[in-house]
Protein backbone atom coordinates (compact mmCIF):
# COMPACT_ATOMS: atom_id res chain seq x y z
CA UNK A 1 0.00 0.00 0.00
CA UNK A 2 1.58 3.24 -1.13
CA UNK A 3 0.82 6.34 0.87
CA UNK A 4 0.96 9.69 -0.88
CA UNK A 5 2.53 12.22 1.45
CA UNK A 6 1.72 15.93 1.39
CA UNK A 7 4.28 18.10 -0.36
CA UNK A 8 6.18 19.42 2.64
CA UNK A 9 9.61 18.93 4.12
CA UNK A 10 8.86 18.07 7.75
CA UNK A 11 6.01 16.43 9.63
CA UNK A 12 5.10 16.53 13.33
CA UNK A 13 4.74 13.31 15.29
CA UNK A 14 0.96 13.90 15.32
CA UNK A 15 0.87 14.11 11.52
CA UNK A 16 3.03 11.00 11.19
CA UNK A 17 0.81 9.19 13.66
CA UNK A 18 -2.22 9.88 11.46
CA UNK A 19 -0.39 9.08 8.20
CA UNK A 20 0.86 5.67 9.37
CA UNK A 21 -2.15 4.94 11.59
CA UNK A 22 -0.15 4.31 14.77
CA UNK A 23 -0.28 5.97 18.19
CA UNK A 24 2.41 8.54 18.97
CA UNK A 25 3.76 6.50 21.89
CA UNK A 26 4.57 3.63 19.47
CA UNK A 27 6.57 6.01 17.27
CA UNK A 28 8.46 7.31 20.31
CA UNK A 29 9.15 3.73 21.44
CA UNK A 30 10.41 2.70 18.01
CA UNK A 31 12.92 5.57 18.12
CA UNK A 32 14.53 3.80 21.08
CA UNK A 33 14.53 0.40 19.36
CA UNK A 34 15.48 1.22 15.76
CA UNK A 35 18.67 3.25 15.37
CA UNK A 36 17.93 4.57 11.85
CA UNK A 37 14.71 6.13 13.13
CA UNK A 38 15.95 9.35 14.73
CA UNK A 39 13.86 12.37 13.74
CA UNK A 40 15.48 15.76 14.24
CA UNK A 41 14.13 18.13 16.84
CA UNK A 42 12.86 21.65 16.41
CA UNK A 43 14.20 24.36 18.71
CA UNK A 44 11.11 23.77 20.84
CA UNK A 45 12.12 20.10 21.21
CA UNK A 46 9.28 18.74 19.08
CA UNK A 47 10.16 16.00 16.61
CA UNK A 48 10.27 16.76 12.89
CA UNK A 49 10.04 13.72 10.64
CA UNK A 50 11.15 13.70 7.02
CA UNK A 51 9.50 11.69 4.26
CA UNK A 52 12.42 9.26 4.42
CA UNK A 53 11.76 8.68 8.13
CA UNK A 54 8.07 8.13 7.45
CA UNK A 55 9.04 5.50 4.86
CA UNK A 56 11.23 3.91 7.53
CA UNK A 57 8.28 3.85 9.96
CA UNK A 58 6.15 2.17 7.28
CA UNK A 59 8.84 -0.49 6.72
CA UNK A 60 9.04 -1.17 10.45
CA UNK A 61 5.25 -1.35 10.69
CA UNK A 62 5.13 -3.83 7.80
CA UNK A 63 7.83 -6.01 9.35
CA UNK A 64 6.20 -6.05 12.77
CA UNK A 65 2.50 -6.10 11.95
CA UNK A 66 2.24 -7.82 8.56
CA UNK A 67 5.30 -10.06 8.42
CA UNK A 68 5.10 -10.80 12.17
CA UNK A 69 8.77 -10.14 12.95
CA UNK A 70 9.86 -9.57 16.53
CA UNK A 71 11.59 -6.27 17.35
CA UNK A 72 14.98 -8.02 17.12
CA UNK A 73 13.99 -9.73 13.88
CA UNK A 74 12.79 -6.47 12.34
CA UNK A 75 16.02 -4.76 13.43
CA UNK A 76 18.00 -7.52 11.70
CA UNK A 77 15.84 -7.37 8.57
CA UNK A 78 16.34 -3.59 8.32
CA UNK A 79 20.10 -4.03 8.74
CA UNK A 80 20.08 -6.63 5.97
CA UNK A 81 18.08 -4.30 3.69
CA UNK A 82 20.66 -1.55 4.29
CA UNK A 83 23.52 -3.99 3.62
CA UNK A 84 21.93 -5.11 0.34
CA UNK A 85 21.29 -1.51 -0.68
CA UNK A 86 24.94 -0.61 0.01
CA UNK A 87 26.13 -3.62 -2.00
CA UNK A 88 23.89 -2.59 -4.91
CA UNK A 89 25.24 0.96 -4.77
CA UNK A 90 28.81 -0.35 -4.79
CA UNK A 91 27.94 -2.58 -7.75
CA UNK A 92 26.33 0.35 -9.58
CA UNK A 93 29.42 2.48 -8.99
CA UNK A 94 31.65 -0.31 -10.29
CA UNK A 95 29.47 -0.70 -13.37
CA UNK A 96 29.47 3.04 -13.97
CA UNK A 97 33.25 3.30 -13.65
CA UNK A 98 33.65 0.52 -16.22
CA UNK A 99 31.31 2.41 -18.57
CA UNK A 100 33.27 5.61 -18.02
CA UNK A 101 36.53 3.84 -18.86
CA UNK A 102 34.97 2.43 -22.03
CA UNK A 103 33.81 5.90 -23.05
CA UNK A 104 37.30 7.31 -22.44
CA UNK A 105 38.83 4.59 -24.61
CA UNK A 106 36.25 5.22 -27.33
CA UNK A 107 36.99 8.96 -27.23
CA UNK A 108 40.73 8.27 -27.61
CA UNK A 109 40.05 5.96 -30.55
CA UNK A 110 37.85 8.54 -32.27
CA UNK A 111 40.43 11.27 -31.69
CA UNK A 112 43.12 9.01 -33.14
CA UNK A 113 40.97 8.27 -36.23
CA UNK A 114 40.27 11.99 -36.67
CA UNK A 115 44.01 12.74 -36.43
CA UNK A 116 44.77 10.07 -39.07
CA UNK A 117 42.11 11.47 -41.42
CA UNK A 118 43.64 14.97 -41.36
Amino acid sequence: MDIILPDKEYFSIGEVSKIVNLPQYILRYWETEFTPLKPQRRESGHRKYTKKEIEQVLKIKDLLYNQKFTIDGARGALAEMRRQKNQQLALDLTSNSAAIELLKETKKTIQEIARLLK
